[in-house]
């Protein structure tokens, strides 16, 4: 079976550059809001009493139980009317929830806050994403969504530098402020400084028509087990990393005896400055390769879970901040390549009016399982840890989640068997 033919000249769009430097402002501003609270979790833990399992909770499960279940409506809506005023909407709501959080007085309030901030949250990526795939064609999307990762990784730099500068300022509160208000602005950029794309555009198809059902979308998602086999192994990956980026800075707090300020430069420079340009030079990468065999999406991400391992393992057994940052650098130049990929092939192995439900899909189970669970289970495995009188319970949890990344491998390569397939079913 051959690889889709693809257009040898794909087409240019006017203004594709400018809508897609404020769709990655906006996820840039997503992962401000939402990593900003990891930065601050030493200080937060200690005023307000809390266990490791508790700010499990309040990193997963509180905000991806609200973002991951409303993404799959918002989709819906998504892929039946204007994707642009739905992406503002949900800015403004996320910035006013963030602010919102500095000024929680108990666990429940906060508790509270970080949902309603997952509920903004929800209506962003689904739509932002389909709207790129119709201002970039299959050629270029890995790369164009990959600058959209750079979102994650520059919104990292940003919180944590933010949070931990204005933390030693003014406290944590105040952090919650200044990462929230400028959000309410970019809304109304978002709102009155981009248009809507036509659906198809890039793809040099049209499809004006209605868009299937839940049920008929559902089916055909469900028949594309390539899909099924990538998001599988995603998924693994996702609930290893995101307790990873989680706990990263207590861990290194907690081992390193170093304060919220002390970590926040150099963890963002390495999680969200170098995860940035990972996530561009890997994203142009699997392009290039992509032209040849579409196989090497799924092919990409299981050798970079691969390289990840001894490397993260390494890390947790530094006995220097200087050798543990060291150890991260190879880890964070491919932590979120998996994100970005899953997201173009969330957009080519589906047909046209299901390309926002497939992204809300996609992170609906990343979401809910990956950011929701990964935290929560490694701290309830610390608070384990802790019982049975671990010196270093923190380290033993993260350990452990390491495995995860090992068990995805074998998921992304079955997602190479059928992969050129199900991109041809879905092109027709």
């Amino acid at each position: 079976m051959t690889t889709p033919a693809l257009p040898l000249s794909p087409p240019k769009i006017s203004g594709r550059a400018w809508v897609l430097a404020v769709l990655t402002l906006t996820y840039t501003f997503n992962h401000v809001d939402r990593q900003i609270l990891v930065i601050l979790l030493e200080p937060i833990k200690q005023e307000l009493g809390l266990r490791d399992s508790q700010l499990g909770m309040l990193t997963g499960l509180a905000f991806a139980a609200f973002y991951a279940t409303l993404g799959i409506p918002v989709a819906m809506w998504a892929d039946r009317g204007n994707r642009r005023n739905i992406i503002a909407l949900a800015v403004g709501l996320w910035s006013a929830m963030t602010a919102l959080s500095g000024l929680a007085q108990t666990y429940w309030q906060l508790l509270l806050a970080r949902m309603g901030v997952g509920v903004g949250e929800a209506g962003g990526t689904p739509p932002a994403t389909s709207m790129i795939a119709d201002l970039y064609p299959p050629q270029e999307r890995a790369t164009a969504l990959g600058i959209y990762t750079t979102g994650i990784g520059l919104g990292i730099m940003a919180g944590f530098a933010l949070g931990g500068f204005v933390y030693e300022l003014y406290g944590w509160r105040v952090a919650f402020f200044v990462a929230g208000v400028p959000g309410i602005l970019l809304a109304l950029v978002v709102r009155f400084g981009i248009r809507e794309p036509v659906r198809g555009l890039a793809d040099q198809r049209a499809d004006a028509g209605p868009a299937p059902s839940l049920p008929e979308t559902l089916r055909f998602i469900l028949g594309q087990t390539s899909y099924l086999w990538l998001l599988a192994g995603c998924l693994l990956i996702c609930i290893s990393s995101n307790a990873f980026l989680v706990f990263t800075s207590s861990y290194l707090q907690r081992t390193h005896d170093l304060t919220p300020g002390q970590v926040a430069l150099p963890l963002g420079l390495l999680i969200g400055g170098v995860g940035s340009i990972g996530a561009v030079v890997l994203g142009r990468v699997c392009d290039t390769l992509s032209k040849r065999d579409l196989r090497w999406r799924p092919l990409i991400i299981a050798l970079c879970a691969g390289l990840a391992l001894p490397f993260a393992w390494m890390f947790l057994r530094a006995p220097t901040p200087e050798l543990a940052y060291a150890w991260n650098i190879v880890p964070s130049f491919i932590g979120l390549i998996y994100a970005s990929i899953a997201y173009t092939a969330s957009q080519e192995l589906v047909k046209l009016r299901m390309r926002s439900f497939a992204s809300a899909f996609m992170l609906f189970c990343l979401t809910l399982i990956g950011i929701g669970c990964g935290p929560w289970i490694a701290g309830e495995l610390s608070d384990h840890f802790a019982r049975e009188g671990s010196t270093r319970p923190l380290a033993q949890a993260l350990e452990m989640i390491l495995i995860l990344n090992a068990a995805s491998i074998a998921c992304l390569l079955m997602a190479t068997r059928n992969y050129r397939r199900d991109a041809e079913r879905a092109a027709l």
